[in-house]
């Protein structure tokens, strides 16, 4: 009888040991749904458009500056902005393609 007891005893233990975990395995999913997930969701349609960048392609960049993409190198973009005005920046300053002519 005492070893019933004793088998009782560890399934009430473990039963309140489940309900006390319980609660933060809840926060762990709602905090992994609301902000991990969307996060990386958003991390790989920006590394996408990065990597599609193409010679011709109006962007823009993080500083709101305008342009046509120039040339294309592994981590650089040249970039023309004005007549006669080019400039070399980072493919991760480049926050998004432009569709249409919205940017003129």
């Amino acid at each position: 009888m005492t070893t019933l007891a004793l088998l009782q005893g560890a399934g009430n233990s473990a039963a309140a040991l489940f309900v006390q975990i319980l609660p933060i395995l809840a926060i762990g999913l709602v905090f992994y749904f609301l902000v991990i997930a969307p996060a990386n969701k958003q991390r790989r349609k920006t590394q996408e458009m990065l990597s599609s960048i193409k010679k011709g392609d109006r962007v823009v960049t993080s500083g709101g500056i305008y342009g046509t993409v120039q040339g294309v190198e592994a981590d650089v973009v040249y970039l023309k902005i004005a007549d006669n005005v080019k400039v070399k920046l980072a493919r991760s300053a480049i926050t998004g393609i432009v569709s249409g002519e919205t940017a003129e």
